[in-house]
């Protein structure tokens, strides 16, 4: 049985904040940038509980909290943070998972650092970040990713929840399904249409019933509700999509977006070079004057081969787009998704070309 810590750095980048500058140890810090057109990148503990939260637009968090300090983010500095919290990681398995900046899996079930239970492994790991890095970090304890994940949330900020294996059933019943990971808003919806409202009245449910109308994802369902994910840590995770977007400086319609489309392309086509697999799914990514998110995506035959064809496809993803055409956009993005190794022959250099031709010339 694997022994899987989820570890979850607490208000990540408002803490680095707090911690570099004394004056702001205490107070609520919102990381954005001033402005109608800005969004949360995240919020200290002492604004959260005025309701800010990330992704927030700025001007509303300054609403909920009128005495917030505003920081402007210094994503350098949080990478190399992140890093140092890596390398601690680093000393008790090579098995880490890394979601983001500021949260990773771990498997130990085989620790490097001799430590006898998972459960000291993690509290190790939080006294090394606090000792090293004056941060302080969340951890979660189970016997996968799923249930590490839902743990390292029980106790924050600076907590630890260790789930044992003979414990899981009995944690996850009470648990509202919305818990579950892809249980959305749609999907809570149905759920609730069928009288399911928390993880334990899911677990009643047949397999059988649950495919019939979910189909693939049903028996996702099933087996979430026992509380049974094989998904192994995977330590060097393949890209899967690259994005770059933008939020304008007003509200602009469609047809004005030619010059920002272009930029953004040329951001993602240049950032989806820095690995040798391809993207075969171009996605755009529209957000509306009134906060309404909406995404639409094509995988064509052969992956878009330079940024020009990215933004061809992107443009004519924004044709398909049906609002009406007084419809004004406060956001838009462009990305390459389901990213996959090249084909062996696309490997392969042509008989003539002419570059790798002469540089092996002797």
């Amino acid at each position: 049985m694997r022994k899987i810590l989820h570890v979850d750095m607490d208000a990540f980048y408002a803490s680095v904040e707090q911690r570099d500058d004394p004056a702001l140890r205490g107070r609520p810090v919102v990381v954005a940038w001033r402005g109608a057109r800005s969004v949360v990148c995240a919020a200290s503990y002492e604004a959260r509980r005025f309701g800010v939260r990330s992704a927030m637009p700025a001007v509303r968090a300054e609403r909920l909290c009128p005495d917030a300090v505003f920081v402007a983010p210094d994503f350098s500095r949080y990478r190399s943070v992140s890093r140092r919290v890596r390398e601690i990681f680093l000393r008790h398995t090579p098995l880490v998972e890394p979601l983001s900046l500021d949260e990773a899996y771990l498997d130990v079930t085989r620790s490097l650092s001799g430590l006898a239970s998972a459960t000291e492994v993690a509290q190790t790991i939080r006294r090394q970040i606090r000792e090293e890095l004056n941060l302080t970090a969340s951890a979660g304890v189970a016997p996968n990713k799923f249930l590490a994940k839902i743990a390292s949330d029980w106790r924050k900020p600076d907590g630890l929840w260790v789930i044992k294996p003979h414990q899981v059933l009995a944690f996850l019943e009470p648990l509202p399904v919305g818990r579950v990971p892809g249980v959305g808003k749609v999907m809570e919806r149905k759920l609730e249409n069928l009288g399911v409202r928390t993880v334990g009245e899911l677990r009643a449910i047949e397999l059988h019933d649950l495919e019939a109308r979910f189909g693939r994802y049903g028996q996702r369902l099933y087996e979430l509700a026992r509380g049974i994910d094989e998904h192994a840590v995977k330590p060097d995770r393949p890209v899967q999509s690259v994005s770059s977007e933008d939020t304008f400086a007003r509200d602009v319609p469609l047809s004005e977006t030619d010059d920002c489309l272009q930029r953004l392309a040329e951001k993602t086509w240049a950032a989806s070079r820095r690995t040798p697999r391809v993207g075969r799914t171009v996605v755009l990514k529209l957000k509306t004057r009134d906060f309404r998110t909406l995404t639409r995506s094509l995988t064509p035959d052969t992956a878009p081969a330079s940024a020009d064809e990215l933004l061809r496809i992107a443009r004519a993803l924004r044709d398909r787009v049906n609002l009406p055409r007084d419809t004004l956009y406060r956001l838009v993005g462009v990305g390459l998704a389901n990213f996959r190794d090249p084909e062996p022959e696309s490997l392969q250099p042509t008989l003539f070309d002419g570059d790798d031709a002469a540089a092996g010339a002797d």
